[in-house]
């Protein structure tokens, strides 16, 4: 009789397994039968000391017609944003892009963080959209699903291009990631930084290394993130942090250190988020703490319920990012009480060093890229 394979850790990635999309009729189970070894699950099993069997990346060309996608969320402090890729091979656990994956007919598990999708029409469509008589600049967000600095733009380079449109047509933009590689494109965000066209916010989830790397396997070090806030700091690009997602008895404690770091390193301003587990991100995440840390998964499990009104999660609008009740309340005072100690903006609007971003310096591009314009 063929035996159910359990699920395994693999090496430098966050989700433990590849569960079927939920649109999927039909779901994947890796079997072993007795004829023949299942790679990276059976005999060829390599120990989790030892990092366990390697999943290899693919990147498959993205087809979408349009780069800049509209957000009407109260939650969200900006309408537009642009993705130059689908999945996101840094393989944060938590998140909240993953289920995106399942509409492309693929797990939010290990699929989401291996076979990624490139935009690389992305200079050329921003371009077009840009150049229409009937378009009206407003603030964009870089990297608002998944991050733009990846892995793979290391060499694929479609964000820097991305940028250096912006930067030529003086769009202003805020751009996320929990990246270094962001300090490699100084040179365009200091020069739209001296015309206040742009922030820069670093997501910082922990500054416990061995627990970084178990929850975001690919992503820079902490350490390696606070550099990039004082590198942008230092070029006099506004800079902020991002202490998220705050998961309850896992880093939540960390709070008021997560922010003190940053300001210590030049962020003017910090926001944060309370861990959200919409679709298949809890059932990956619950496999996630039971297997790394199986001693406080049920605890953890009961206060992210306890913030979410008994329920694995809340969607409503005004509560999805904070939640609510005791626990929820107290992390709220927290943060409010660290930014006021430590001198930090935390407003929901669109700033850049305390000034609004100048849409005013916004030059259309030529609808054809060859023709010169007259002025």
């Amino acid at each position: 009789m063929a035996e159910v394979l359990p699920d395994r850790l693999h090496r430098g990635r966050g989700a433990v397994s590849n569960r079927s999309g939920r649109f999927e009729r039909e779901a994947r189970v890796a079997v072993d039968d007795g004829w023949q070894p299942v790679a990276g699950l059976a005999e060829d099993w390599e120990a989790p000391e030892h990092g366990g069997p390697r999943v290899e990346t693919t990147v498959t060309a993205d087809s979408s017609r349009s780069i800049i996608a509209n957000n009407r969320s109260p939650d969200i402090p900006f309408g537009r944003s642009i993705n130059p890729y689908r999945g996101c091979e840094h393989g944060c656990v938590y998140c909240f892009a993953r289920p995106t994956h399942a509409w492309l007919g693929l797990s939010a598990g290990l699929d989401f963080e291996t076979r990624l999708f490139a935009k690389y029409d992305a200079e050329e469509l921003l371009r077009r959209e840009l150049a229409k008589p009937t378009y009206k600049p407003e603030v964009l967000a870089l990297g608002a699903n998944t991050d733009p600095y990846q892995p793979v733009e290391r060499r694929l380079r479609i964000t820097r291009g991305v940028l250096e449109v912006l930067c030529e047509t003086r769009h202003p933009v805020i751009v996320i990631t929990k990246s270094a590689l962001v300090l490699r494109d100084l040179d365009l965000l200091r020069d739209m930084a001296a015309d206040k066209l742009v922030k820069v916010c670093l997501s910082v989830t922990t500054l416990d290394r061995g627990l970084a790397r178990a929850l975001e396997p690919r992503a820079p070090t902490p350490g390696r993130r606070l550099e990039a806030i004082e590198g942008l700091a230092a070029a006099g690009v506004p800079v902020g942090v991002l202490a998220a997602p705050m998961i309850p008895q896992l880093n939540d404690s960390e709070l008021d250190a997560i922010l003190g770091a940053a300001a210590d390193r030049g962020a003017i301003s910090a926001g944060y988020v309370l861990l959200r587990l919409p679709l298949e991100i809890r059932d990956l995440f619950v496999e996630w703490l039971e297997t790394h840390v199986p001693d406080r998964a049920k605890r953890v499990m009961r206060l992210v319920r306890e913030t979410r009104g008994g329920r694995d999660y809340d969607a409503t609008f005004g509560r999805r990012l904070r939640g609510q009740g005791v626990y929820a309340d107290l992390l709220a005072k927290r943060f409010r009480n660290a930014c006021t100690r430590l001198g930090l903006e935390h407003r929901r609007d669109h700033e850049a060093g305390g000034d609004r971003f100048d849409e005013a310096r916004f030059r259309r591009p030529p609808r054809d890229p060859n023709q010169l314009t007259l002025l």
